[in-house]
């Protein structure tokens, strides 16, 4: 690669648990001889998702090439972090091939997009195209998809209802921004809620767009790495929710990190996991769990009431200590009644 050459960035985007760090470590594992570099944006101050990216450092991407993105939400960050970071990368004495970006799951990716029209960068990187991960049983069920019946028919029945929710808008706007969209979590669809999912995408997208299901991230990078979309220069084509506004705020979400000793019982803690979602309407809960006589560290991916928790590697050097950041909306967020459950 010749130092004029444009580097292409895939920017990796879709709701909370939708999968997006497991197709990263997917692709770092598997290069096709390229130098890669990630950002991980994530929402809340505790880096779980970069950690898990952190563990699949090899010469194709040095941990070094791996950089977190913590201040904020990445769209509404761009010339305090985005921009000195894109740079810093650009600046290392090995250049990277390519740059894979993970915005949280609450990010808007339009307003992204048009930071690489920024002077400073826009002659250097250019958006080799937009991925969205969707989450097939989630979609299927109407929790992001303003207009299943099901939704509608609440919507008859509540007078209170006659408004899209902050996660519908967040849906849309990601789905509208994509180049294509990768379905995840099939296994727990079933085929009739692949076909609906399939169907609301459909419906809810601005053009027609490629949908292709996956399993734990496992997919060829051919067919997400080298798409040459520049979407830098195809915005109109990619309607949000907030054209027309200066930024967007994050106000309709809150998070927390709940820090605690170790756990003697982490399947009772799953369990108190799974109540705050149908208690309290959580949306999301990540982190790691010291679990007593455990030398290896657990952790913890939720979403809603599907928990999934794995030992994955020792704890060495770091802290022993339990520490858990719990995503949802600002209205449901309840510091001291998530804690309660949570420490039983």
């Amino acid at each position: 690669m010749t130092d004029l050459a444009k580097i292409p960035v895939t920017v990796i985007t879709g709701f909370l648990g939708s999968g997006k760090t497991t197709l990263v470590r997917h692709l770092l594992q598997n290069p096709q001889g390229k130098k890669l570099a990630v950002l991980v944006n994530e929402f809340g101050s505790v880096g779980v998702d970069g950690d898990i990216l952190k563990a699949c450092a090899d010469e194709n991407c040095p941990e070094e090439n791996i950089v977190e993105l913590a201040n904020g939400c990445i769209c509404c960050t761009v010339a305090e972090d985005f921009i000195p970071t894109i740079e810093a990368l650009l600046a290392r004495p090995v250049r990277p091939d390519h740059i894979l970006i993970e915005t949280s799951g609450l990010a808007l990716p339009k307003p992204l997009l048009k930071a690489f029209d920024w002077p400073a960068i826009r002659s250097k990187i250019t958006v080799d195209g937009v991925v969205t991960l969707a989450d097939a049983e989630a979609v299927a069920a109407g929790r992001f998809a303003p207009n299943l019946e099901a939704v509608e028919a609440q919507r008859a029945a509540d007078e209170s209802l006659d408004h899209e929710t902050p996660l519908s808008e967040v849906f849309e706007d990601q789905l509208a921004c994509a180049d294509i969209v990768l379905l995840t979590k099939t296994d727990l669809a079933g085929e009739a809620g692949i076909a609906a999912a399939r169907a609301v995408i459909a419906a809810e997208a601005p053009r027609k767009l490629p949908v292709v299901e996956v399993s734990e991230g496992q997919i060829d990078p051919r067919l997400i790495l080298g798409l040459g979309a520049a979407a830098e220069d195809d915005l109109a084509a990619r309607p949000s929710h907030h054209d027309g506004h200066f930024d967007h705020e994050h106000d309709d979400f809150d998070t927390v990190v709940i820090e605690m000793g170790e756990v003697a019982e982490p399947e009772a803690l799953q369990a108190a996991i799974q109540r705050l979602a149908r208690e309290q309407h959580v949306l999301r809960v990540k982190g790691y769990v010291a679990v007593t006589g455990k030398p290896l560290r657990m952790l913890v991916q939720a979403v809603g009431e599907r928990v999934r928790a794995q030992y994955d590697r020792p704890w060495g050097a770091d802290p022993r200590r339990t520490q858990l950041v719990v995503i949802g909306e600002h209205h449901d967020i309840d510091e001291a009644a998530i804690r309660k459950v949570l420490e039983g």
